[in-house]
């Protein structure tokens, strides 16, 4: 290189100004390109096809011709949040709510009574005299004078108990927390644990998005369990095992399935194991025959009031409030609406009322 190339490089490297002037230039003509090239005007219109609208109204109707049942009584609760319903003895209906369980007359609502608990039920279950009173992670056995008998022990601070069923001598908790049902007998002894998930036994998940998990006994001894995340009814023995071929329940919105993502949240059974279920979201009350075929609807949402705006979902605070469900020897219905702090009382259509519902022939459309 000759000595005038080297002078002219030095002066190059002395006026690093002019380098990044140019390369300054060269962004802003790109950048003005790009701004050029950009659509300023107003958003494009919308072109999805309207099935893509999320519309759940239709779903709040039902075909008369589905509705089997009529509601009959409505039975007001004095309590700021109700949470669970059961049959006492003697018929007496029993709210489980606040701090308290308000025991009601079984023909006019009248409270009989009110018993005092310490802290707030989720859930109950009567068994003579007395009641299993599932708290958030423990059960208490509470006599009609409000005396406790029974602490149990706690399940720790991942439980949370949702339901609870007696049957004989045994007392069976879900616990929506921990995913699975306790078996326990009336000393509080915990015996078995049932419904988690065991491959070598081939007993599913239970999956619980939210705070609901309920049980039931039949007259034949079998347990039902509601597994909400997978819109299903399983099967269980005392011991524990999956009764896969009982099994029953899918998702999807026609009326004979369980919509939204955890249905249904309660059930109860009639004398001769037909289940009822009960949904949340769109509140909804159904009997299906004991094998699980759609019989008929009890309560349309139009009947319920709806708690979407009342309440939220969170594991924390178990805000959200659902629709529970008791039956009691007559074969009444009675369905516990939390948002109207109430129950109210369905019976069955009288037969020259009857329609098609009783055929339980469903479009699957």
């Amino acid at each position: 290189m000759t000595p005038d190339g080297n002078a002219n490089r030095r002066d190059a490297v002395k006026q690093p100004g002019l380098w990044v002037l140019l390369l300054l230039t060269v962004l802003g003509v790109v950048g003005l390109v790009a701004l050029m090239r950009t659509d300023s005007g107003p958003p494009a219109r919308n072109t999805l096809p309207p099935s893509f609208d999320y519309d759940l109204s239709s779903l709040a109707k039902v075909d008369p011709k589905w509705i089997g049942y009529e509601p009959t009584a409505w039975f007001p609760v004095a309590m700021r949040v109700v949470r669970g319903v059961a049959l006492g003895p003697d018929g007496l209906i029993c709210v489980a709510g606040d701090r308290a369980i308000h025991v009601l007359e079984p023909d006019d609502g009248r409270l009989r009574r009110k018993i005092a608990l310490d802290e707030a039920p989720r859930c109950l279950a009567a068994d003579g005299d007395l009641f299993y009173v599932g708290f958030e992670n423990h059960v208490a056995v509470v006599d009609l004078d409000g005396t406790v008998s029974a602490q149990w022990d706690s399940r720790g601070p991942d439980a949370l108990l949702t339901s609870i069923a007696v049957s004989q001598d045994d007392v069976f908790v879900a616990d929506a927390g921990t995913k699975c049902v306790l078996r326990y007998d009336k000393s509080g002894k915990m015996t078995a644990t049932l419904a988690r998930r065991d491959a070598r036994r081939n007993v599913p998940a239970l999956v619980i998005p939210s705070p609901y998990c309920d049980v039931a006994v039949g007259s034949d001894g079998l347990l039902r369990v509601v597994n909400p995340g997978r819109h299903r009814i399983e099967y269980f023995t005392r011991r524990g095992d999956y009764e896969a071929p009982l099994t029953w329940g899918q998702s999807g919105l026609a009326i004979e399935r369980f919509c939204g993502c955890c249905n249904p949240v309660a059930i109860a059974l009639l004398a001769d194991n037909r289940v009822v279920t009960a949904e949340k979201g769109i509140p909804r009350v159904k009997v299906y025959s004991a094998e699980g075929r759609f019989e008929c609807v009890v309560a349309s949402p139009e009947q319920l009031t709806s708690t979407d705006t009342m309440t939220e979902e969170t594991r924390t605070a178990h805000k959200l409030l659902a629709v529970d469900l008791a039956v009691d020897r007559q074969g009444r219905i009675l369905v516990l609406d939390p948002a109207a702090r109430g129950v109210r009382v369905f019976v069955k259509k009288k037969p020259h009322a009857a329609d098609d519902s009783e055929s339980g022939e469903v479009n699957d459309e």
